[in-house]
């Protein structure tokens, strides 16, 4: 991962989580729904942890927590 992009991976994750709690859904739930672990989702959640994730991964979070893919890459206020 480029250091020039790990705020972005760090308020995505932020974000992931916010939309996720926002639809009453566990991490371990919606980790089942993206076929990922718990661990993978708890790792990219945390801000302190420097975790990326693909284009497809991005993309089927967005389906199930049925957000914009967009939503999770701008940099804005949740």
């Amino acid at each position: 991962m480029k250091t020039e992009y790990l705020e972005t991976y760090r308020i995505m994750g932020l974000k992931i989580g916010y939309y996720r709690r926002l639809r009453g859904m566990t991490q371990e739930q919606l980790a089942e729904k993206i076929d990922k672990n718990t661990s993978f989702l708890s790792s990219v959640e945390a801000p302190n942890v420097d975790r990326t994730i693909s284009l497809d991964t991005l993309l089927d979070i967005a389906k199930v927590l049925d957000v914009p893919a967009y939503r999770f890459l701008k940099n804005d206020d949740v």
